[in-house]
């Protein structure tokens, strides 16, 4: 190794370290932790840990997807890019634009719905339970019942399904890239 191949290798680790984070922590916060974390705490414990968890986990994951865009573009001109690498580079940047959206958007919206849920719950002695779990019904008619309720719980609803999609597709974006990366491991 030639003192010319230092910063090539070092742009390499970066990269390869950089996607690995993204991919790990989007396996992790999307797949592991909500799930073991709803059985063991109170359904409003969850949805607070959440609010506070996730504004986090996006702007984390922004910036490794930032820096991987960075470095691939670094190692990639435009005007050299065949298709394969046009196809890597509208991924990194998919995963971006859609995490942008989710932090500056959808969770917000999703995290203001779910307050407003909350204090209408507790009003109605509800949202202490680990889980939906034997209270389903009471949730069913206050829904019924709270015409502000069940307004809050739709746009909660098509604003976290929104949320998850964007998650979802933007964790296949760097699953795609990682794949990509480790079948490719002598180029970035």
């Amino acid at each position: 190794m030639t003192q010319e191949d230092e910063p090539a290798n070092l742009g390499k680790v970066v990269h390869l370290l950089v996607l690995s984070f993204s991919w790990g922590m989007q396996v992790w916060v999307s797949f592991i932790a909500g799930f073991a974390l709803m059985r063991q705490v109170s359904r409003h414990t969850f949805g607070l840990v959440q609010s506070k968890l996730f504004p986090v986990y996006l702007y984390c994951l922004m910036a490794s997807h930032v820096v991987s865009l960075a470095v691939y573009s670094a190692y990639h001109h435009r005007d050299m890019l065949d298709g394969q690498e046009s196809a890597r580079m509208a991924l990194y940047c998919a995963a971006l634009v859609l995490v942008g959206l989710n932090a500056w958007w959808l969770c917000p919206e999703a995290t203001e719905f779910m307050c407003q849920m909350r204090v209408v719950e507790a009003e109605h002695g509800l949202g202490d339970q680990i889980g939906l779990g034997s209270q389903k019904e009471a949730y069913d008619t206050l829904r019924e019942q709270d015409p502000k309720y069940k307004t809050c719980k739709l746009k909660f609803g098509l604003y976290h399904s929104m949320s998850n999609l964007c998650n979802l597709t933007g964790f296949i974006c760097t699953t795609t890239n990682l794949i990509y990366a480790a079948l490719n491991l002598s180029a970035i």
